[in-house]
């Protein structure tokens, strides 16, 4: 796949014509940026918003296809014009820096009576974006089919994209920066194997493949390992790596759906999976976890989550986040995973560990690795359009976690015994 086939979109080349809703678009994000220690500047010199000294800058490009794309589209058309060149930050400010004042007031910069009419602007998650046993092979290959080359530019030597788990002591700028975020996603590999109880002899199911980092670090502790993916470019690459470790022997990939597996395992890890479930499956997921897990056995998730009544606000709209990089996923409440184990599993959540600081952290690592291998990524024909989707995207999750709008858990998953 190339960065033509996610990038090339109408609504990205096209300026959208909309004078009345630009026009209210524009009010809108006027009021906005006087509640944000955010300045604006506008191409004629003039200024809104805060003029403190080192106040992020957004520096509006061309402010009528701003304007434009957010009264059509407000939750997509904020990214989309960063995609196109409407809007950059300005010079000396960070993305991340300038979006994360955004993030943390998301819930409060449109006034309550507007709030109101969402359901009457926001669009509805699209239907060719559900996670059926053919949806879901085409939601994960729109992201994980990319190139394996993409990935290797920004991500650590184990290949691991998800949350890393940094330790005390561990500082930006005290060693290489891919050497220190390796050290960090082992140490959450570890982490994750520890809490499923993962030793010599296990029988390790791992949803989620990944390009095979846990798998080969589990069975490197001598477990035998079941790893499922949907990804064809995953499962080439996780199983090259497993041979390289000389772990092959023990190490079986599958490229099948969690839905599609059978057998019982005395441990069950999976990472950042649920995420890409979609809420009308996650009753399936954690229901064939729980088919799936043998007695006496443990299984453990990480999951990034968002507050509960935030999920319940947005659940069923379609953001940029699912029409760009991540197409029928969507992010799960702590409460909602309780509620959805209590009704349709006999597992409960016996463990828990909070890491969303340490995600705002991988993402400042990924987002400055891709930045100096975009050469290398360009010359792989992805072109401008896709770097500034994917340097928003990675900006956009880190200010997301730095802002507390997001978190990121490993839950220990058990049954309980039935006089508990």
């Amino acid at each position: 796949m190339t960065a033509s086939t996610v990038t090339t979109s109408p609504s990205v080349f096209t300026t959208p014509s909309a004078p009345v809703s630009a026009t209210v678009a524009r009010l809108v994000f006027e009021r906005a940026i006087r509640m944000v220690p955010v300045r604006v500047d506008y191409p004629d010199g003039s200024s809104r918003g805060d003029d403190s000294p080192g106040a992020p800058v957004l520096e509006l490009v061309r402010p009528g296809a701003f304007f434009a794309r957010l009264g059509r589209d407000t939750k997509i058309g904020f990214g989309e014009s960063y995609m196109a060149g409407d809007w950059k930050a300005g010079e000396g400010t960070d993305l991340a820096d300038l979006l994360t004042p955004f993030a943390a007031r998301l819930t409060s910069l449109v006034a309550p009576p507007l709030q109101r009419l969402r359901a009457l602007v926001d669009r509805r998650l699209p239907q060719d974006q559900d996670n059926t046993l053919s949806g879901s092979r085409s939601n994960i290959a729109a992201h994980y089919d990319l190139s394996n080359e993409l990935f290797a530019a920004f991500l650590d030597p184990t290949m691991t994209y998800s949350c890393a788990l940094f330790d005390n002591d561990a500082h930006l700028g005290e060693a290489d920066d891919r050497a220190l975020l390796e050290r960090a996603q082992l140490l959450k590999l570890d982490a994750m194997l520890d809490l499923s109880r993962v030793g010599p002899g296990t029988r390790l199911l791992e949803i989620g493949t990944g390009w095979g980092s846990l798998a080969v670090r589990a069975a490197k502790r001598g477990a035998n390992v079941t790893s499922i993916t949907l990804s064809a470019e995953q499962r080439d690459l996780a199983l090259e790596r497993a041979r390289a470790a000389g772990v092959a022997d023990r190490v079986d990939i599958a490229l099948t759906d969690y839905r599609e597996v059978h057998g019982s395992y005395d441990a069950i890890v999976s990472i950042e999976m649920i995420e890409a479930v979609g809420e009308a499956y996650w009753a399936t997921y954690l229901s064939a976890v729980d088919r799936l897990l043998a007695p006496g056995g443990t299984a453990s998730i990480q999951t990034i989550t968002m507050a509960h009544d935030r999920l319940l606000a947005t659940r069923h709209s379609y953001g940029w986040i699912q029409k760009y990089i991540f197409p029928g996923g969507l992010i799960p409440s702590l409460p909602a995973i309780e509620q959805t184990l209590r009704s349709h599993t006999t597992l409960r959540v016996e463990g828990r560990r909070e890491l969303g600081p340490h995600y705002a952290r991988t993402l400042a690592l990924w987002r400055e690795q891709f930045r100096q291998q975009w050469p290398q990524v360009r010359g792989q024909g992805f072109d401008e359009t896709f770097r500034r989707m994917w340097e928003f995207y990675l900006a956009y999750c880190e200010a997301g976690f730095r802002s507390d709008y997001l978190g990121v858990s490993q839950l220990q998953l058990a049954r309980r015994p039935s006089w508990a």
